[in-house]
């Protein structure tokens, strides 16, 4: 009686597997259908729009919009890369490429030169920030499209070009040879005092542990008996080059990060592997709002094991992993795989755009509340939102107005102004930003065009589609009130402006070395590090749970 009853146990059982089965097969089978359905919907509609549309049609253009198009309400990392967009991937994953050394912008004039790399080709041929490049090879250049620009500049080693670019109104012709570029992740290196060294790591590229490695033993070799690893505005980059300058300062065998993905093989704990540099020497770690991913990486895991003291302001909060995935004809998409746990359990990603409203903005996890976690001595941190430093040094709150000023032109612009205007300025030790540079500059903003608040363009849409007598003659008392609060707005974050403007000013004389040197003595947040890792006491104190 009992043999047979178990007989149908098994029976039952293999049913329901069975049907499972089936069920699973038609789910996938359906949304492979549907996906399926899909691309031939927009294959019949290309051909037709090619065929009979009246205008002829770009298909790169159009397919490329169309794609940017769909992957617009993912989360922001998600992209897909045309074939110029995977070289410029390529360069900032390796590190090196032949052009000239510069950072450009694209606009309708042509190639704006943003900065000048020291010693490479662009600096010899004396090309300046705020130059732009109207005609290369005797071809005009105005009007062209980015992808068109990107490859201009880039080449073989040793090949050579002509340019005419125009300079504050006057057109000057250079002859340039491009070089071998290479973009070092460690730009900057030093000892502060007799005791504290100071690395600066600006991205993770495929260099950055060896840079980093390379320099700890460096300023070990002049003394270095306590460090400072500044991260600020490090937006990230590879998973595996943090890790490794994790292990630096980390035992064998510790866990670092762990990704969480849809797909099995892509979840995965990654460990330490190597034997460390130095488990022993003091560290602080300093970010700001702009370290992201990697960074936020190192940073949350040397503080899970209490192994640093972080210091600065709140960081970016990117808890997303990106893989590249190859596509047709040299094409890449670059896809959010996984979300990333630090050592504690916590997931620091600050957006949740999967839940994204309908007006386009995007929640915050930590709007829902946040979680307490603990490091390895007992210290309770959090999560949804970056890594909250152990210090956070005092900086005012960013006003919109001051958002959108920094993501403008309008201070590239100023310190063009300002460099051409003082072109023998002294700029050493003795050098700053006063009140009255900033009252300059917020004159000048009367005249550049480049910042615009949302209030002064309504108002401006506005002014152009009516015809009303009485806008028009208030219209300059208006656009005047508005600016007053415009400068209102700005003046709140003067602490902010004056070191950002401060450093673009400095470029322009000392390159971006010159910038670091400098910033040796006069950076606030560096001067607070120093003073910390001086009085152990208070440092060992930081890292305890009491």
């Amino acid at each position: 009686m009992k043999k047979k009853m178990k007989i149908n146990v098994s029976r039952k059982t293999i049913f329901v597997v069975l049907v499972a089965i089936v069920l699973v097969s038609f789910s996938f089978k359906s949304k492979f259908f549907e996906v399926a359905k899909q691309i031939e919907i927009y294959n019949t509609l290309f051909k037709e729009l090619n065929m009979y549309y009246v205008d002829e049609i770009n298909p790169a253009d159009l397919t490329d919009k169309v794609i940017k198009n769909t992957l617009k309400d993912l989360d922001p990392y998600t992209n897909f890369y045309n074939e110029q967009d995977v070289e410029d991937v390529r360069i900032r994953r390796e590190g090196e490429y032949g052009g000239i050394g510069v950072s450009v912008n694209y606009d309708k004039r042509g190639i704006e030169i943003r900065e000048v790399y020291k010693g490479f080709s662009a600096d010899k041929a004396g090309l300046k920030a705020g130059d732009v490049i109207t005609v290369i090879d005797n071809q005009s250049i105005e009007n062209m499209n980015r992808d068109q620009l990107s490859s201009f500049l880039k080449g073989t080693p040793n090949s050579t070009f002509s340019v005419k670019i125009d300079r504050q109104g006057s057109l000057i012709t250079k002859e340039i040879t491009r070089d071998k570029v290479i973009i070092n992740p460690v730009p900057f290196s030093e000892m502060i005092d007799e005791e504290t060294g100071y690395i600066v790591l600006t991205r993770f590229n495929e260099k950055a542990s060896t840079e980093v490695k390379k320099a700890f033993k460096a300023l070990k070799e002049k003394g270095m008996q306590k460090l400072i690893l500044d991260l600020r505005s490090n937006p990230g980059g590879s998973l595996l080059e943090s890790i490794n300058i994790c292990n630096f300062f980390l035992p064998k065998g510790k866990t670092i990060v762990t990704t969480k993905a849809k797909i099995k093989k892509w979840s995965n704990t990654y460990r330490t592997t190597n034997k460390p540099l130095d488990l022993e020497i003091p560290i602080v770690v300093l970010v700001n709002g702009r370290s992201a991913s990697a960074s936020e990486i190192v940073s949350g895991s040397l503080q899970d094991y209490d192994r640093a003291v972080i210091m600065g302001q709140r960081s970016f909060g990117k808890g997303l992993v990106q893989r590249y995935r190859k596509l047709t004809y040299g094409t890449q998409l670059k896809v959010t795989i996984s979300k990333y746990y630090t050592p504690s359990g916590r997931c620091i990603q600050e957006l949740d755009y999967t839940n994204r409203k309908k007006d386009g903005t995007v929640p915050k996890f930590s709007d829902l509340g946040i979680n307490e976690f603990k490091t390895q001595n007992g210290r309770i941190v959090f999560d949804g939102g970056g890594i909250l430093p152990d210090v956070i040094t005092k900086e005012s709150t960013k006003t919109k107005a001051t958002e959108a000023l920094v993501n403008s032109s309008a201070i590239f612009n100023f310190a063009t102004d300002y460099y051409y205007k003082n072109p023998d300025l002294a700029v050493g030790d003795s050098y700053d930003f006063k009140d009255e540079d900033f009252v300059k500059f917020t004159n000048f903003l009367k005249t550049d065009t480049s910042f615009v608040t949302q209030q002064e363009k309504l108002f401006k849409e506005a002014y152009e589609i009516t015809s009303s007598k009485k806008i028009t003659k208030e219209y300059a008392k208006i656009k005047s009130i508005l600016f007053d609060a415009k400068i209102a707005e700005i003046s709140k974050n003067d602490d902010i402006l004056k070191k950002v403007i401060r450093e673009e000013i400095l470029h322009r004389y000392v390159y971006e070395e010159g910038v670091y040197r400098y910033n040796l003595k006069k950076d606030q947040t560096i001067t607070e590090a120093v003073a910390l890792l001086q009085n152990q006491y208070e440092y060992k104190k930081l890292l305890s749970a009491k």
